[in-house]
């Protein structure tokens, strides 16, 4: 069930202009590239499993955020 749920046009904005750290994204390249050769630890690939539900989740709420907006993603 879909609720709607009135936010201020500035929150959404920063909603929809935010991205995952540069640090982080940067360790997700660096671990995706490393998981496409096949050479990841076990750890590594819990990182990069967690890296990636971040920037899934993120990704969704950016979505949310600029269809509130009417916009189209950058």
């Amino acid at each position: 069930m879909s609720e709607a749920v009135e936010a201020p046009v500035e929150a959404l904005e920063a909603i929809a202009a935010f991205r995952l750290p540069t640090k982080a994204d940067f360790l997700l390249q660096r671990l995706m590239a490393k998981n496409t050769e096949g050479g990841l630890t076990s750890s590594e690939r819990e990182e990069l499993e967690a890296l990636v539900e971040l920037s899934e989740a993120i990704s969704l709420l950016r979505a949310k955020a600029l269809r509130a907006l009417q916009r189209c993603p950058a």
